[in-house]
């Protein structure tokens, strides 16, 4: 089985509770003296075989192995996929069966996280996100007045688009968000641009 390590939490002693999106679903696992093996940290792609599913307790991680990815040993890059892979806990959390989506979404990022711009890939693979949720609703309306909007707008949660005025934000290029909200990808975007919404990205899913 495979599966990324989206929360580590210490238990009693050395032994760690982590929470794994696997490629059907999010599940926590016990790991006996897991705070003495590197293999379980943060944002890792592990594979692993469960014992004691079927117990009154948490089922337990073994014969772990980590898939890894170049770009782990690049502290920026590492820092950035920390970020990113901790809004999903929350989101997704008592959801049970998933199906592929979020775990194929992950590794598509993780895939691309060395050769591109990994906030332009968080920006693409919220889009997807929102989209595959229902809940990308682009809107020639501010969210908060619902009067039309400008040439600049903001973004709030799920990228709903609003006056800067409204929401105290940044002032953003309408059309640089229209063309992303359309394809889904950041290329016509600047990079103020994209550090901007990926602000509101860090705040949430």
């Amino acid at each position: 089985m495979r599966g990324f390590v989206l929360t580590l939490t210490r238990a009693k002693n050395e032994d760690m509770i982590a929470t794994v999106l696997t490629e059907q679903s999010i599940d926590r696992y016990y790991r006996f003296y897991g705070a003495r093996h590197s293999i379980l940290q943060l944002g890792h792609l592990i594979d692993f075989e469960v014992e004691g599913d079927n117990s009154r307790f948490l089922p337990r991680l073994r014969g772990l192995r980590h898939l890894g990815f170049p770009w782990l040993y690049e502290r920026n890059r590492l820092m950035l996929w920390h970020d990113f892979i901790k809004l999903f806990e929350p989101h997704l959390r008592d959801t049970g069966d998933l199906g592929r989506f979020y775990f194929d979404l992950l590794m598509h990022a993780a895939q691309h996280w060395e050769r591109q711009n990994p906030r332009r890939i968080v920006l693409e693979s919220y889009h997807a996100l929102l989209r595959h949720e229902g809940r990308l609703h682009p809107s020639g309306h501010c969210y908060i007045c619902e009067q039309p909007l400008q040439n600049e707008i903001s973004l709030m949660a799920a990228f709903h688009p609003a006056h800067p005025e409204c929401i105290y934000a940044p002032a953003l290029a309408r059309n640089m968000i229209e063309d992303f909200f359309s394809t889904g990808k950041t290329i016509y975007m600047d990079d103020a641009t994209v550090d901007a919404v990926y602000e509101v990205v860090k705040k949430g899913l």
